[in-house]
């Protein structure tokens, strides 16, 4: 809500700038703060696993007769449904400062599918990184780390036309960048569904990379106990 209200505000003549090429901030900035809510949000999921090894929950989950993909994936629907919820309630924020999406219906429900790929891709990376470094410090900072540079390593907050040169060449890989740029062109006039759809592949190639990390790793974890 801070992001949305008071960084929209303070930055909303940036539009003015030639060569933005948006007309009204809240609407270019409502799809960048949906994915910057998403990945920060799910960032923190490997905190709940590191609670649950240091009061004995997860050796009872290993003794379980459950498969450990299955306990992964759980999780990772957990924090789908939350990002889910997450985004239709900062969608209508925008939409209540002035935010306006062409794409309609069909462009918000892919802005939120976006959002629910990276944010289901951002837990599984944390949830390995848990599992594997089982501290509570060392999951803040390796998050601190990674969210905030690759959120301004991207075209979230502003158009790329306008940063630095290798910026602009770090975005191109930049999972961040293909989320916020996927959703906002779906919710934008006349959406380039073939360019949404690649940037959904890519994330989505990303989230079962994560996820077959994350049970790796669940299962060198279950080996070292």
């Amino acid at each position: 809500m801070i992001w949305l209200l008071l960084f929209g505000e303070l930055f909303k003549d940036v539009t003015r700038i030639p060569g933005f090429g948006a007309g009204n901030y809240a609407t270019y900035l409502t799809p960048g703060v949906v994915i910057m809510t998403a990945m920060f949000s799910s960032s923190w999921t490997g905190m709940a696993y590191i609670e649950d090894m240091q009061t004995g929950v997860m050796d009872r989950f290993l003794t379980a007769p459950v498969g450990r993909g299955a306990l992964i994936a759980a999780m990772l629907a957990y924090q789908a449904v939350i990002a889910v919820v997450q985004s239709a309630i900062i969608i209508a924020m925008g939409w209540g400062i002035g935010a306006a999406f062409p794409g309609g219906a069909v462009g918000v429900a892919a802005l939120i599918g976006v959002a629910v790929l990276i944010a289901v891709a951002m837990a599984g990376l944390s949830i390995g990184f848990a599992l594997l470094i089982r501290q509570r410090e060392a999951l803040i900072g390796a998050s601190s780390t990674l969210v905030m540079p690759l959120t301004f390593l991207s075209g979230a907050f502003l158009s790329l036309r306008l940063v630095p040169g290798w910026i602009a060449a770090i975005a191109r890989f930049n999972p961040v960048n293909w989320a916020a740029s996927a959703g906002r062109m779906a919710v934008g006039g006349h959406p380039a569904w073939g360019t949404v759809g690649s940037y959904a592949g890519y994330l989505a190639l990303a989230l079962a990379v994560t996820a077959v990390a994350a049970t790796q790793a669940f299962r060198a974890y279950q080996r070292s106990t």
